[in-house]
């Protein structure tokens, strides 16, 4: 921590030594590392890193971050109005999780094993073309559009190029109303390659606007608004199988409910332990 305050170490190595802290490991898709998304310019011809404007909010949720009020209303009303007849689940602003193996396999379907894994999730086939990561502004739009969708990003973002390329030529299909076939991932405008992309997304992270708020979004992810009064105020509760301790598995005596509840664990997404 010292060093990073001191700018010793770089925020991408910051990042990865709390996600190493939290349990987070590339051996284990359900508990993959976890980046956020920094960016919210994905349009404009030339990137101004020095201009605030291009910047996500790390202070809120990712869905909170272009804070439109009907969408803050919705969660809100959702979390105070949510009542489990049984007792048995806390309230929670959203259904799914920033990190689970599935949007792992998402991110880097163009890139073995990855591409075999998702197979295998999608019973032998590739999902729809719709619905897989064959564009950047895209998948951002779609977040921006979508409250229930609340995926962070994966490291690669920030230093594999080649997860962006399909370099093995697989066949994933082609957009159902444009008839595009989706290929290599459409970049911003602002990114002419892949590795320019990596190099300007690297560098926005390393960013001094970055520099000066990625706490904010650290408190979210790993620190005291993960969870309790803090997390209920900043709308960053989530479902109660994806934190630490909240389930006894070991205390389930029916096998059948035990192996349901370690699905749901494996599959949701886990929330970081606390740190």
């Amino acid at each position: 921590l010292q060093k990073w305050v001191n700018r010793e170490i770089s925020n991408f190595d910051y990042l990865i030594q709390l996600n190493t802290m939290a349990g987070r490991t590339y051996n284990d898709l359900a508990q993959y590392p976890v980046f956020p998304w920094i960016l919210r310019d994905y349009t404009s011809e030339e990137l101004d890193l020095n201009n605030p404007a291009v910047f996500r909010d790390l202070s809120k949720p990712i869905v909170l971050s272009a804070f439109v009020l009907v969408v803050f209303t919705k969660i809100s009303f959702r979390y105070e109005n949510f009542e489990d007849p049984l007792g048995m689940i806390d309230k929670f602003h959203y259904g799914t999780h920033y990190s689970n193996a599935a949007g792992v396999m998402h991110y880097l379907i163009r890139v073995e094993p990855f591409t075999t894994l998702h197979i295998q999730l999608q019973s032998g086939r590739f999902d729809c073309a719709d619905r897989q990561f064959h564009s950047i502004p895209a998948t951002w739009q779609a977040l921006m559009d979508n409250p229930n969708d609340v995926k962070e990003l994966i490291p690669e973002f920030f230093y594999f190029p080649e997860f962006l390329e399909n370099q093995n030529g697989f066949n994933l299909g082609q957009l159902q109303m444009s008839k595009e076939v989706v290929n290599d991932v459409v970049l911003p405008k602002w990114a002419h390659s892949p590795e320019d992309f990596i190099y300007k997304h690297r560098k926005a992270l390393e960013s001094e606007y970055v520099s000066a708020h990625l706490h904010e979004w650290i408190d979210l992810i790993f620190g005291y608004k993960q969870r309790g009064p803090a997390a209920v105020e900043a709308l960053n509760v989530f479902y109660y199988c994806t934190y630490e301790g909240a389930v006894d598995l070991d205390a389930l005596t029916d096998e059948k409910e035990r192996k349901a509840l370690e699905g749901m664990i494996n599959n949701f997404g886990q929330t970081p332990c606390q740190l």
